[in-house]
């Protein structure tokens, strides 16, 4: 008796085996033969393919706002929303809100805070600035310090966890970006005007006030949906070193907006493959190859100008 049920033992166990293996070769000739689509959505859930689309896209949105960063010479003041964004991070894991909105919140209270403070002229620009920046990242890692039961992994913070954007972050990157484009296409000849001269800005019936908060907002804006791309230490970079970059070959304002876009574009791309090849920080890798870029572009070249300088000034 126990030799048969040892033997019909063995028999189910073999029976169910052979089904299993039945199953998995179907599913195999089942997604080898995933139709296009099918194919297309496996090769975007790729996770070097969502970074590349998400890196792409904040590069796209950071050109345009980083000439106003390098015309306006505003680049500290970058650096202290983006170092204003640890302190959203910290708020948002510690009352549990989305973390894009609560970066993007603290972001644009700091730099409504900043120009207020420079309108009362207590203390000096620079040093409203480093009080701020450095208060904001302080007090945000003191907070995270405090957070015993919660596990936060504060380098992919601080300097960018590219290769872990969902499908969602695209989302929020490419709406966000769109928001900011089509923001800067409205505010451009404001900006611009304020920009070369605030006197000669007010005289043609603009607000340069309004202006300029709008930008601080939108940079604020940027700020949250890079942070995940580069991280904190390093949004500023891709706001600057494309722009930077740009002045080279462009000779018209407009024209240094569109090139700073693809600039920053090529150093994802660029950034990425070499973070793939060498296994190196994805966003650091980002910002050595818009780096690279730059030093080429001081390289002496003939037939380039630099007209565009600080809004079109020589």
């Amino acid at each position: 008796m126990g030799t048969i049920i040892c033997m019909t033992t063995v028999t189910i166990t073999t029976a169910m085996t052979n089904a299993a293996a039945a199953m998995s070769m179907s599913m195999s000739m089942r997604a080898i033969r995933l139709p296009a689509s099918g194919r297309e959505s496996a090769m975007f859930d790729d996770f070097f393919v969502r970074a590349m689309v998400a890196g792409i896209g904040v590069a796209l949105t950071a050109g345009p706002l980083g000439c106003f960063v390098v015309w306006r010479r505003m680049a500290y003041f970058g650096d202290t929303m983006a170092h204003s964004a640890l302190l959203g991070v910290a708020l948002s894991l510690l009352l549990q809100l989305n973390l894009i909105v609560s970066v993007f919140l603290v972001a644009s209270a700091v730099s409504v805070l900043l120009l207020f403070l420079q309108r009362r002229q207590a203390l000096s620009a620079d040093a409203l600035l480093g009080i701020l920046s450095h208060s904001a990242l302080a007090i945000g890692l003191v907070i995270v310090a405090f957070m015993s039961w919660v596990r936060i992994d504060l380098v992919s913070f601080l300097f960018g966890d590219i290769l872990a954007v969902t499908r969602s972050d695209i989302a929020l990157i490419w709406g966000g970006g769109l928001v900011v484009i089509v923001s800067m296409v409205f505010l451009w000849r404001s900006l611009l005007a304020s920009t070369v001269n605030t006197e000669l800005a007010e005289a043609e019936g603009l607000n340069p006030e309004r202006a300029k908060l709008i930008f601080t907002l939108l940079m604020a804006l940027v700020i949250a949906i890079a942070m995940k791309v580069v991280g904190i230490m390093l949004i500023t970079s891709l706001l600057i070193i494309p722009a930077a970059t740009a002045r080279r070959f462009s000779a018209t304002p407009e024209v240094m907006a569109v090139v700073a876009s693809l600039i920053g574009a090529v150093a994802v791309v660029g950034g990425l493959f070499g973070s793939l090849t060498y296994d190196t920080p994805s966003g650091p890798s980002i910002v050595v190859a818009a780096v690279i870029l730059f030093v080429i572009s001081l390289l002496p070249a003939p037939g380039f100008s630099r007209a565009a300088d600080e809004g079109g000034k020589s």
